[in-house]
């Protein structure tokens, strides 16, 4: 498959993948109590589905190689989590917002190298993605210190740190991943 097609086959799952956190997120703040019994295997597919999403955007060819450059153990990260908490189900709540928390704040603190990076490359919304990453770090900080609480609590908190995740991407998506129609593929691995 040619470089240019495969970038822009990752962006656009990027883009969904990005679409579908924010979406889980809102969905865990507007209704946490009915949210509260499938969270787990929700957020387990979403991860998994999240970890094969970044294992795609790493072998693909970015011109830049900011968006996906730490997305191969990344995505096997994610892709181990979401597989373990499809199937431990009970009892999962608080390694789940562990679980979460730690994600959150590895993908933050990721993407503010990241936007240091943009900015030395001269992308000019790279203040954009750092805010963003603040944010989401901070709320996988508060996921982390804080799993204790109603259920009801815990899960919104849940859905903000999945909305600013989302967001995040969302950004790093549009902001960074820039496809050229004439640039040759690099040699394979």
């Amino acid at each position: 498959m040619p470089s240019v097609k495969l970038m822009k086959i990752a962006k656009g799952v990027y883009i969904a993948a990005s679409a579908a956190f924010c979406a889980l997120g809102l969905l865990l703040i507007c209704a946490p109590d009915a949210a509260a019994a499938v969270i787990g295997g929700a957020v387990g597919a979403a991860l998994l589905l999240f970890g094969g999403v970044k294992l795609l955007g790493y072998f693909s060819k970015d011109l830049y190689r900011l968006a996906f450059q730490y997305d191969l153990a990344f995505g096997i990260l994610l892709s181990v989590l979401g597989i373990l908490l499809l199937f431990h189900i009970e009892g999962t709540m608080r390694l789940l917002c562990v679980v979460l928390g730690v994600i959150v704040l590895a993908e933050g603190l990721f993407k503010v190298q990241m936007a240091l990076d943009a900015r030395r490359f001269g992308l000019l919304r790279w203040q954009l993605i750092l805010v963003m990453a603040l944010a989401t770090g901070i709320s996988g900080v508060v996921l982390i210190v804080w799993p204790e609480g109603s259920v009801g609590t815990v899960i919104v908190f849940m859905g903000i740190s999945l909305l600013l995740e989302g967001a995040l991407n969302l950004s790093v998506a549009l902001c960074t991943i820039k496809i050229i129609q004439n640039q040759r593929p690099e040699d394979p691995l």
